[in-house]
């Protein structure tokens, strides 16, 4: 169980010896490094030395990676800063403590991650070990800008992490918090426990689609959380698991129109597919914005971080006695070194994974915006209009539905959608969800010997590669079905780009015929499921 509140009296031990001591982890492998500080989603499995994703903790540019909307391996230059990150934080500790040099590079990439992001200096990032924790550090937040224990309405409860369940109540999500603490899963985080309300947006009516009244289904939830009382944190989807966003900015309008003060809005951009001034105007609008680096970007699972418009940094002055179960979820390097007073409650306890992870993340991040944005453009439109088609024309993947709605200006590059989720098909109908998962775990492993076929299938069937985790929708009927993702993230279009139009042009087409590849694969493990019923082919 939690010991964040018998850890109160030890808030402020933070000796010489202490920061000896975290000078000694700095020189742990960076390997080990980069999956530590984190929830047990990052152990490595001891026969493959991958996590449940299926990442290893070192780049593997032999493994495909169209898996964005889940994890990514880490690439080669996001490794290599980390490494280089790593080795200069060390010179620095020979002049000042590890705690001091340690907070000083996380102000540093605060710095980095608003100018490459283009937002305003007044806006605070509270960083921590993924989209998740972050979730956790907006409740803690809402509480004192409403100045009350909130409800929180989540939308697209279908749709987001695992964990969101729990946290969204104030409930731990995992079995260890990243600073090391055993809990109970979904057991409270003592002081910050709360009620939450679901509003899903998977269409009731059979298939697999957007419900048309997710509107009024979130405008419902608010209305009646008020009139019993309650403040409300509402947090909205943009993007989804599948791309879906909801609710739409006439709802939002509404919102603010008819309870003024009463509803603070929480962004889930944990999948960073949004456009710059698409995320400003959020910001401007006096939401918090979750985020990642480790989604479209392709940093190395994870890396989370919420965004704090200045005007809610006041409220920080309001904050009384600290939820006792959230100091194991934050520590004092991840407030922005000008809350001064909250900071001053919180361990000095750096966390070395979570940030070589963000050096990693910021690495991509930076990349992909020094492409310029006709090509940024240019690049996801081609590749989704390819992605589309290939699956359209296989018989085995029926695409799922794109979420209703119309982009505008915001949303830049990404009125291209950038998610492209599909379910299986044998003799036209659904496979199972087991078969599925099978399909996916068999694309990451070498399936050349369990193949029976050509050459040329073979060869196929070889290649490694990464597509986004199943995603569960439960049917009217009873009998519930799984879509798969390819994914485009910030990486192939970081890849693909080159000052040579005809040598960028060449680039995504390697990317589209990389993908082709993969679609193949699918088609191949499922005939040889189906031509040998009896073997197992890939276990399920």
């Amino acid at each position: 169980m939690s010991v964040g509140a018998s850890r109160l009296a030890d808030l402020e031990r933070a000796s010489d010896g202490d920061s000896r001591y975290r000078l000694r982890d700095l020189f742990t492998p960076l390997d080990t490094l980069l999956v530590c500080g984190g929830d047990p989603r990052l152990t490595l499995e001891p026969k493959d030395r991958v996590n449940a994703y299926g990442c290893a903790a070192s780049p593997e540019p032999e493994m495909w990676n169209f898996a964005s909307s889940t994890a990514s391996v880490i690439s080669q230059s996001a490794y290599d800063r980390a490494a280089l990150a790593r080795e200069e934080l060390m010179h620095k500790c020979l002049f000042d403590e590890v705690e001091v040099a340690f907070d000083a590079r996380c102000e540093d990439m605060r710095e980095e991650l608003r100018g490459h992001l283009q937002v305003s200096p007044r806006v605070d990032v509270v960083f921590s070990p993924s989209g998740t924790d972050s979730q956790l550090h907006a409740l803690f937040l809402a509480r004192a800008v409403l100045g009350a224990s909130p409800v929180t309405i989540v939308v697209g409860t279908d749709q987001t992490g695992s964990g969101t369940p729990h946290t969204a109540r104030g409930h731990h999500f995992s079995t260890m918090t990243a600073s090391g603490f055993s809990v109970r899963k979904d057991g409270a985080v003592a002081g910050l426990a709360g009620d939450s309300v679901a509003v899903p947006l998977l269409d009731t009516a059979p298939g697999i689609a957007m419900r048309p009244d997710a509107d009024e289904a979130v405008l419902r939830a608010v209305e009646t959380s008020l009139a019993q009382g309650r403040r409300v944190l509402l947090q909205i989807m943009d993007s989804s698991k599948l791309g879906w966003r909801a609710p739409s900015v006439a709802c939002l309008d509404e919102i603010a129109r008819r309870w003024p003060g009463k509803v603070q809005i929480v962004v889930d951009a944990c999948q960073a597919r949004l456009g710059r001034r698409r995320l400003r105007a959020y910001l401007d609008r006096g939401y918090m914005v979750l985020m990642t680096g480790s989604k479209f970007f392709g940093g190395p699972a994870f890396s989370g971080a919420l965004l704090v418009p200045k005007g809610l940094s006041r409220s920080l002055g309001r904050i009384g006695e600290i939820a006792p179960g959230f100091f194991d979820y934050a520590g004092r390097s991840d407030w922005p070194k000008a809350w001064t007073g909250l900071r001053s409650r919180f361990e000095r306890r750096p966390n070395f994974g979570q940030w070589l992870r963000w050096e990693a993340a910021l690495s991509e991040i930076g990349s992909y915006y020094a492409v310029p944005g006709a090509f940024r453009a240019k690049a996801l439109a081609e590749l989704a209009a390819g992605i589309d088609s290939m699956i359209a024309l296989s018989p085995s993947l029926r695409a799922v539905p794109a979420a209703i709605g119309v982009s505008g200006t915001d949303d830049e590059e990404f009125a291209q959608a950038t998610i492209f989720p599909f379910t299986l098909l044998r003799d036209g109908k659904p496979v199972s969800i087991a078969e599925t998962g099978a399909v996916h775990r068999a694309l990451a492993r070498d399936m050349n010997g369990d193949i029976d076929g050509s050459a040329a299938d073979r060869q196929v069937a070889a290649q490694r590669c990464l597509v986004g985790q199943p995603v569960r929708f439960d049917q009217p009927d009873g009998k519930p079905q799984a879509a798969l993702r390819l994914c485009v993230g910030a990486r192939l279009v970081t890849e693909a780009w080159s000052a040579d139009a005809a040598q960028a042009q060449r680039n995504l087409q390697h990317i589209l015929d990389r993908i082709a590849h993969v679609v193949v694969k699918i088609e191949l493990l499922l005939d040889s499921a189906a031509a040998a019923p009896g073997k197992p082919v890939f276990e399920v």
